[in-house]
């Protein structure tokens, strides 16, 4: 389990986040929403352990992972995996070398063994036969699920998702919303996942958040978001007013 509690953070004395409080059950998906320029991104980074909090805390497991000394703290974070919005491949790299980097970085397993593991997540992901290509050569969707595949393969129990289908059309914008879903029951792993993508990403998690002045204003299924009466929370789903919303 993923607990936020008071969380603040502020920069050069504007205050970003201002009493975070957040709970994510593990193996689920939870999708983190709202406006653009409300934190969501910061909020990750202090997950994830790469920004501590100037009060309030983060528990992974009941462990403040502010409080984790350097051992403890790299220990913790293996059990993390990111998807970055643009991908992050490394472009001198073939589609199976990228996928491959952790392994060879982080564990001491033989190359055949790596060769399987590696043709084994990009065939999950559907990019069999794409092993050879550099990331010049596939699409924007298809570098989605490079970047996903290179996540899997290390088997994290938490995955973040940083605007997965930030660029693409809807319609492989859908599909990835797809493989991402699937992974996710098949993996169990819990999922954060930060997006814009209104209302299509309601049919692939099991919870919302909702950030909006630094706090969260909002959490709940997809159905219950959908049927909020919260006048900020109403409009930015539906785009749409209920009543007048106070400025001050």
């Amino acid at each position: 389990m993923i607990k936020v509690v008071d969380l603040c953070k502020s920069f050069k004395g504007h205050e970003v986040l201002s009493g975070v409080n957040l709970t994510i059950a593990g193996g689920y998906s939870t999708a983190l929403i709202g406006g653009s320029g409300q934190g969501k991104s910061i909020l990750l980074k202090h997950i994830i352990g790469l920004l501590r909090p100037d009060k309030g805390k983060v528990l992974i497991d009941n462990q403040d992972i502010s409080k984790l000394r350097r051992r403890p703290l790299k220990q913790l974070k293996e059990r993390f995996g990111i998807v970055f919005q643009g991908g992050a491949l490394f472009d001198s790299l073939t589609v199976f070398d990228n996928v491959a980097f952790p392994l060879r970085e982080k564990t001491r397993l033989k190359e055949p063994v790596i060769r399987d593991k590696v043709l084994h997540e990009l065939s999950r992901v559907g990019l069999s036969g794409a092993e050879k290509k550099y990331p010049s050569e596939i699409s924007g969707g298809m570098k989605k699920r490079v970047a996903l595949a290179r996540c899997l393969i290390m088997n994290p129990e938490i995955v973040l998702f940083d605007e997965p289908t930030a660029g693409l059309d809807p319609l492989i914008g859908k599909a990835i919303h797809r493989m991402i879903w699937e992974c996710q029951k098949s993996c169990k792993f819990t999922a954060i996942i930060v997006t814009h993508e209104i209302p299509a990403i309601f049919s692939i998690v099991d919870s919302i958040a909702m950030l909006y002045n630094g706090k969260i204003i909002f959490t709940g299924t997809p159905e219950e978001i959908k049927v909020s009466k919260d006048p900020v929370v109403h409009q930015f789903i539906h785009g749409e007013l209920e009543g007048p919303i106070s400025l001050k």
